[in-house]
């Protein structure tokens, strides 16, 4: 009877030790990605950052760098442009890779492996392969300097991602759904506005949050094709730290702070649609 009750508990404790490791593990990844952001925290409170190096806590709290980045540098206009840049780019894109991604999932033609893979390839394409033709389209345009043509480049910037997932998406939602709706009349477009996009609507945020928090972050367009400083965005205007002459790390790494509470907030909120998304989709048969 012993025996049997030990051989009847293994079961038990092996679950336990395996929970027991995943979590062990998840609080190392978890430890090794937030270091880098305590660590930004912890020195933009630092007044002399080369003077208390490493990831000590700072002797005396300072926080000339806030009161600079907000006043001094006035932040908040550069806010506003990284929003309206950020937002008016993944508007247009997801509007454009929502369309092609339902006529990929759902739809078989010719062509059809060779449109994914042209989507898929512009993943192995650098930003600095695209520096010559892309600037002289945009100055051509007309749009060189100004918000729209960031906006223009930002739509296609990162599509392969956004269009996997509105794709994946798509692809859950069962066909019968489409069939009723031809039943009752519905023409292609009205099946994509009325049925289509509503059941779909976790992958396509997902999508566009994946996308805004990209273009947020963006660097290199900012910086190329805006000249006008009260034009730029947050990541172009960071650099405005690093002179010739030195670096002002105490400014920087407040700027650094502020920058990423945006994304944060918003990926905050919008985790249970990733959490729908990643579950394979609204309805399944």
């Amino acid at each position: 009877m012993a025996k049997q009750k030990m051989k009847e508990s293994n079961p038990m404790s092996v679950q336990k030790g395996e929970a027991v490791f995943c979590y062990i593990v998840m609080v190392i990844i978890c430890l090794i990605a937030l270091f880098p952001i305590v660590w930004v925290i912890i020195s933009s409170f630092k007044a002399d950052l080369l003077a208390e190096p490493g990831f000590s806590l700072p002797s005396q709290l300072c926080f000339d760098g806030y009161i600079r980045v907000f006043t001094k540098l006035g932040i908040g206009k550069y806010f506003v442009n990284s929003f309206i840049t950020a937002t008016g780019g993944t508007l247009l894109s997801i509007t454009m890779l929502s369309m092609s991604a339902y006529i990929v999932a759902r739809y078989n033609f010719k062509g059809k492996g060779l449109i994914t893979a042209c989507f898929m390839a512009t993943m192995f394409v650098p930003s600095s392969a695209l520096t010559f033709p892309v600037y002289n389209l945009i100055k051509n345009m007309g749009l060189f300097d100004t918000r729209m043509g960031l906006i223009f480049v930002y739509a296609c910037s990162g599509i392969a991602v956004s269009f996997m997932v509105i794709r994946n998406y798509f692809a859950t939602i069962p066909a019968e759904l489409e069939e009723a709706a031809k039943i009752d009349g519905c023409t292609y477009f009205q099946t994509f506005i009325k049925i289509m996009l509503p059941i779909a609507r976790p992958g396509i945020f997902t999508a566009a949050v994946l996308a805004w928090l990209q273009l947020w972050n963006e660097f290199y367009w900012a910086s190329l094709l805006m000249i006008d400083r009260t034009k730029m965005t947050v990541p172009a205007i960071l650099s405005q730290f690093t002179t010739s002459f030195g670096t002002d790390y105490n400014g920087l790494l407040s700027a650094v702070v502020v920058t990423i509470i945006p994304p944060v907030i918003l990926f905050c909120c919008a985790s249970k649609f990733f959490i729908e998304a990643l579950s394979g989709g609204a309805v399944k048969g």
